[in-house]
């Protein structure tokens, strides 16, 4: 049930349209559905003004399938970290689109609207995935998306080349691995807050990420929050609430 659903629901009851305990009912079925395998958060929309997302990794595509068809008729789907194989199977039941970039999965299409401006900055190519996660996932959530890609501090002049538009964002996700320093760098031009995504991209001092991610961390400059390292949803997501009050 959406918030929309939930305030039609108490102005039928308000203006009679509706019985007390018929109302009643519909409350005591959504808060979740029992798969057996899952238990599909039917008032997450509710409480937090955003649905449930299925994470597809370690998953079947039967069981998001399943907790798909049971949340299809309440929402709009995303699903994260959904590879190709598994796509390609919820296809054959679902009318899934598909983002192999980012390996997200999308039910019921994206939103319509575009409130906003986040930037999505990758420090270079091999963050991209990462990124996409992050940009799709904004999207998602109807946010205007600028994608910056391979803007590292390698080169920091391709960066430098976008001032006017890390200058104007209610929000900048920096993407990157290595050193991790473009959150630092971006922090210390932007004056919105900046998200800092640590990435497991980089060669073998860089541990997984855990380099990024503490650089990030440890950043001088103000403003910046930072997400768990390769987290391009979770970036995604909370770019979206900061744009979204932003825009309010």
């Amino acid at each position: 049930m959406t918030r929309d659903e939930l305030r039609k629901l108490l102005t039928d009851v308000s203006e009679g349209n509706i019985d007390v305990g018929d109302a009643v009912l519909k409350l005591k079925s959504a808060p979740f559905k029992d798969l057996g395998y899952a238990k599909p958060d039917c008032h997450r929309g509710v409480r937090q003004g955003a649905a449930e997302v299925i994470y597809g990794e370690g998953k079947t595509a039967e069981q998001i399938i399943g907790i798909s068809k049971s949340l299809a008729d309440e929402q709009r789907i995303l699903i994260t970290r959904l590879d190709s194989a598994k796509a390609e199977e919820i296809r054959k039941s679902l009318p899934l689109e598909y983002y192999e970039n980012g390996r997200i999965g999308v039910i019921g299409g994206m939103s319509e609207d575009k409130a906003g401006k986040i930037i999505i900055a990758a420090g270079g190519t091999s963050d991209i995935p990462v990124a996409e996660e992050a940009a799709l996932t904004a999207e998602f959530y109807g946010n205007n998306v600028l994608r910056l890609y391979d803007v590292g501090v390698s080169g920091i002049h391709r960066l430098l080349a976008y001032s006017e538009d890390i200058m104007s964002a209610n929000v900048i996700a920096a993407v990157a691995g290595m050193e991790g320093a473009l959150a630092s760098v971006i922090g210390g031009l932007a004056d919105c807050p900046v998200i800092a995504v640590p990435t497991s991209v980089g060669y073998g001092a860089s541990f997984g990420g855990v380099a990024a991610l503490l650089a990030m961390l440890n950043s001088c400059a103000s403003g910046v929050s930072v997400v768990n390292i390769d987290n391009g949803f979770g970036a995604g997501y909370l770019a979206s609430m900061i744009n979204r009050a932003a825009e309010k």
